[in-house]
Formats: C-alpha cells, sequence, structure tokens
C-alpha cells in the first residue's frame, strides 16, 4: 500500500499510526483507536479532495488493529482455527514492517533535506580557468615523439617470459599406483594370504605406503584381491582370488590412464 502526501504534517495513514506510536510510546495494541479516526476524520474534512484509496489504506488498518485488539482484551473460550490466528499475526507483522518501512523512509528523507539545506548554502565556480592560466595546463604528449610510440607498441605486443616456478621444495615422487600393482600382482599369488604390514615392510615414505594401500583397494574393487580386517584397528590381511580373470596390461592401462 502507498503513502498519499496531502499535507505538509500528514503523509497517510502509516504516517499517522507511526507518529501516534513513537509520540506517545506506547505499543501497537495500545494505540487508542478513537484517536486514530479522530485525527483521520479531522483529516479528511481538510481535504480538497476525496481519497478513495487512502481510505481503503485506513479501514485496512483499523480493521487489523480491531481485531487484533479485541483478540486481546475479549479472550474466546471457543477453539480458534490455527490458520486464522496464523493469518492474524501475519497481519500484525506485515503492518508492524510497513511501520518500520515508513520510518525508515521518514528518517532518510530528513537527512537528505538537510543535506539539501546545507548545500543550498553553498556557491559553486561555474566558470573556466582564466586566460592568463590556461597556458599552466601541462602538455601531456610534450616530448613525446613516433619512435617513442613505436618503441611502446613493440614492449605491449612483445611475448611475455614464461614464468618458472621452483620445485626444488617438493619431494620426488618415488612410487607410483602403476608400479605398486605390477608389484602387487607379482607377490600375493605367491604368498596366498598376507598382511599389509608385511606388504609395506622396507617402506619408510609415507607416500610409498599410502600408494600400496591404494593399489591394494583398486585391486579389491577388480575382484583380484579379498581384504579382512577382524578387529577395529587391528591387522590387515590381503588374499589372493584365485578364480579372477584378468589381464595384466589391461589392468595397468586403467592407471596409467
Amino acid at each position: 500500500m502507498g503513502v498519499t502526501v496531502t499535507t505538509p504534517v500528514y503523509e497517510g495513514p502509516f504516517d499517522l499510526l507511526l507518529d501516534l506510536i513513537l509520540r506517545e510510546e506506547v505499543e501497537l495494541y495500545e494505540v487508542s483507536l478513537l484517536t486514530i479516526v479522530d485525527a483521520y476524520l479531522e483529516e479528511l474534512e481538510n481535504m480538497q479532495e476525496y481519497d478513495l484509496e487512502l481510505a481503503t489504506e485506513f479501514l485496512l488498518i483499523a480493521a487489523i488493529l480491531v481485531e487484533l485488539k479485541t483478540r486481546r482484551l475479549l479472550p474466546s473460550s471457543n477453539k480458534i482455527d490455527p490458520d486464522d490466528e496464523y493469518g492474524l499475526w501475519e497481519e500484525r507483522d506485515l503492518l508492524l514492517a510497513k511501520l518500520v518501512e515508513c520510518k525508515t523512509f521518514k528518517e532518510a528523507a530528513s537527512q537528505l533535506r538537510e543535506l539539501s539545506q546545507i548545500a543550498s548554502l553553498s556557491w559553486p565556480r561555474r566558470a573556466g580557468l582564466e586566460d592568463a592560466f590556461l597556458s599552466l595546463t601541462p602538455d601531456l604528449l610534450e616530448g613525446v615523439t613516433k619512435e617513442h610510440l613505436r618503441e611502446a607498441c613493440l614492449r605491449a605486443m612483445a611475448p611475455r617470459p614464461s614464468i618458472h616456478v621452483d620445485l626444488e621444495h617438493i619431494a620426488p615422487i618415488k612410487a607410483t599406483v602403476v608400479e605398486a600393482v605390477a608389484k602387487l600382482l607379482e607377490e600375493v599369488p605367491k604368498t596366498g594370504v598376507v598382511s599389509f604390514k608385511h606388504l609395506t615392510k622396507g617402506l619408510t615414505d609415507r607416500i610409498e605406503i599410502v600408494v600400496k594401500f591404494l593399489a591394494i583397494l583398486e585391486l579389491y574393487k577388480q575382484g583380484v584381491l579379498e581384504i579382512d580386517q577382524i578387529d577395529s584397528f587391528g591387522e590387515i590381511s590381503v588374499s589372493w582370488c584365485p578364480e579372477a580373470e584378468f589381464s595384466d596390461m589391461d589392468l595397468l592401462d586403467i592407471y596409467e590412464g
């Protein structure tokens, strides 16, 4: 619902209700409906032309306030429909939101009015530079020749050197999943059942241990190995599946991709 400006001191029912609440420092429930109606009727008498939209806004606000005050002052023993109750609270919240919005715009308008009054006291210079100062403007192209422009163009179009990133601080990769898979395919069929601890025996680098574990997981996914762990955080045993059929090179190609 819009706010209609009619007089310098009155800006519609929302503004009137907001002024009453702020001036009397009362809650929305405690606003006197008689005061609102009297103030509204007085404003109608001062209007030169009757505004139907303004009247509709006022009637809607008055209806919400009447229902809110009735529910509070005259509690009913009948069971209230939750949907009706929620609808009433929603109308109240919308009304409060409109009041807050109205207050925000009024404060912003007050700030703009103050800035406008301050600006009206200033007298900006509208004329340009005097003739005596025109020659003092620096010539930005002074001393610039065609050769200078050519050199600048060549510098802009020249290919930039590639940035070299020093990788000496990164440890080199000593093991790959492909190599770990190949070694498992060679070792596990001979042992049948072997522990993960035995498979990683002699490995000191954590990366190598992780690579070995990833290789075991991949072979398990392919149905080549079986993994068993009886207890939580217990020893992991790896066993060979004799019924598995696969091609070594085909399996390695998966990792090379």
